[in-house]
């Protein structure tokens, strides 16, 4: 059977390598590898011209993580913490989520690519959490991903997907959903009661969690977007 075709979003970003100092299409090298060991084939999306357009060539799609969606968008005014937006981006990757959801396309969602989703659906964003719990702990120094647990509903499909009700996962964000967008349910929290997993019943695979899989080696929900994608 071929390889189900997905399709993750990418930074837009000043980088350096080998010679070259420039702006560069780039992603982190643990979103391709997992996708290629849960037997997809990855292709990155560039958030330039309409990528909605793809839809029809992907059988599934990853919202990477990335710089804060511009609180704009689900109108506020910017925390002076509030960084890294990029306006090309949120507008490349709103359209492309409600665009794959109207079409039923697997979807996962990573740290931004949750808060793109809940802003694409009406909802709104915790700018700087450690106003809100009062610690640094889901992002305890630039370039560092924290380690915390979260408490994942029973019954959930993130829950059966990982084969447990508490995970320690890798954090590297100081956002996180705040008012729920139309039709989310939250099914995963840290102990501080952030939002740290949501999904979409009304979708045959539709989640996103605030934290970062890519980072660590257990690929169970690369493997489960993948399987859906297959199908």
């Amino acid at each position: 059977m071929s390889r189900p075709v997905i399709g993750i979003t990418c930074y837009v970003e000043p980088a350096r390598f080998t010679v070259w100092e420039t702006t560069a299409a780039l992603l982190p090298y643990g979103y391709v590898d997992h996708v290629v060991r849960a037997g997809g084939r990855p292709v990155i999306l560039p958030p330039a011209g309409d990528p909605a357009g793809l839809l029809d060539r992907l059988d599934g799609l990853i919202l990477a993580g990335g710089g804060d969606v511009d609180p704009a968008r689900y109108g506020e005014r910017p925390h002076e913490r509030t960084s890294h937006v990029r306006d090309f981006r949120d507008d490349a990757e709103l359209g492309l989520v409600r665009a794959a959801l109207e079409h039923g396309l697997p979807f996962l969602g990573v740290c931004r690519g949750l808060q793109i989703l809940n802003t694409a659906l009406g909802g709104t964003l915790c700018q700087h959490l450690p106003d809100a719990v009062g610690h640094t702990g889901h992002a305890p120094a630039p370039g560092t991903f924290g380690r915390m647990p979260v408490r994942l509903s029973p019954g959930s499909r993130i829950a059966t997907i990982l084969g447990a009700e508490s995970q320690d996962v890798a954090h590297y964000h100081h956002q996180a959903a705040d008012r729920l967008g139309d039709g989310l349910t939250v099914t995963a929290r840290s102990q501080d009661g952030t939002v740290e997993a949501v999904e979409l019943a009304d979708r045959p695979f539709a989640l996103a969690v605030q934290w970062h899989p890519e980072a660590d080696d257990e690929s169970a929900l690369f493997e489960a977007l993948v399987g859906h994608a297959r199908r």
